[in-house]
């Protein structure tokens, strides 16, 4: 199967990339792990399974991780990987759903601990306005079984059939590498990490590129054990900071400063609701930083080179 490269982005990922590892040297595939500055004991991990590693020495992000990564295979099918995902089966079915007609890839069928597969993340619909209006004023929490809710996360999909999908989950995903150069891979400006994955779905459905849900590739996935490591006010922001970058990136501006404001407003909610559950007033700074940045560009726009402007 040297064909097919993996790619395996590590952030103190001790616990869990031993097995992540034994399970993709079992596939055959070329193997390169890129460390994003660990202080745990990952490298040693890594090295006793002897594949090849890039040891950064500092955070560079996810997504300029998996760039250095593929960068270095050489192989026409790239699989992204996450470090806490272990691959049970179907690679070659991935591959041959790569080669339909139009294709840019394929995302495989992400399992929880139990068993059951991880509907309304293994795939998703891309994001409308509406629906990150909705993420981020909490309804989506609030009221899980909205329509727009469950058409976003996919909720209808078939799990035991290959189907076309517009966002499989970047934690068990394999790209052409023709495609992937294409769109020069994942943005970097996505930075430390969230949305830079569903960035590279939509850029490849601009492009006309289809993506499938392949049901025979398997992966047991614990999921976000990087994040549960990330303090809550870097977290909260990273992500709001993501949101608003991708929004800035593809919604027309007057749809952008419609998400803008349902951050500040949802910033404003959770800062009073987690305040009161956690019984404590850091929250408040936490989404005081939230705020003070989504109200910067609803009046000033995106200020990191970004066209606020898209075809949406």
């Amino acid at each position: 199967m040297s064909d097919i490269g993996i790619v395996i982005v590590t952030y103190n990922s001790g616990a869990e990339i031993a097995a992540c590892l034994q399970a993709a040297l079992r596939t055959g595939a070329e193997i390169v792990v890129v460390d994003n500055a660990s202080t745990d004991n990952t490298i040693a991990e890594i090295a006793r399974c002897g594949v090849r590693l890039i040891a950064n020495l500092e955070n560079r992000g996810f997504a300029a991780a998996v760039n250095q990564g593929a960068v270095t295979l050489h192989t026409p099918y790239i699989v992204l990987l996450n470090p806490d995902a272990v691959i049970q089966s179907g690679l070659d079915a991935m591959r041959a759903a790569c080669d339909l007609p139009n294709t840019a890839g394929a995302g495989g069928k992400l399992l929880n601990p139990d068993g059951q597969p991880q509907r309304g993340f293994m795939v998703r619909r891309l994001p409308t306005a509406r629906n990150l209006i909705m993420e981020a004023l909490l309804l989506n929490r609030l009221w899980p079984n909205n329509a727009a809710n469950r058409r976003y996360r996919a909720l209808d999909l078939d799990d035991r059939v290959r189907t076309p999908v517009e966002q499989p989950a970047g934690a068990f995903l394999m790209v052409r590498r023709a495609v992937w150069e294409e769109v020069q891979g994942f943005d970097e400006t996505f930075q430390p990490l969230w949305f830079e994955d569903v960035d590279f779905c939509r850029r490849i459905a601009n492009r006309g590129y289809l993506f499938y849900y392949e049901p025979q590739g398997v992966a047991n996935h614990t999921g976000a054990h990087s994040i549960r490591r990330i303090g809550l006010e870097i977290r909260a922001f990273y992500w709001y900071r993501s949101l608003l970058r991708y929004s800035a990136k593809h919604f027309r501006p007057w749809k952008f400063r419609a998400v803008c404001f349902a951050v500040l407003t949802g910033s404003v909610l959770r800062s009073i609701s987690e305040s009161a559950w956690h019984r404590s007033l850091k929250p408040l700074e936490v989404y005081g930083k939230v705020f003070r940045f989504a109200g910067r560009c609803l009046f000033f726009g995106w200020r990191n080179g970004v066209v606020v402007s898209g075809p949406n």
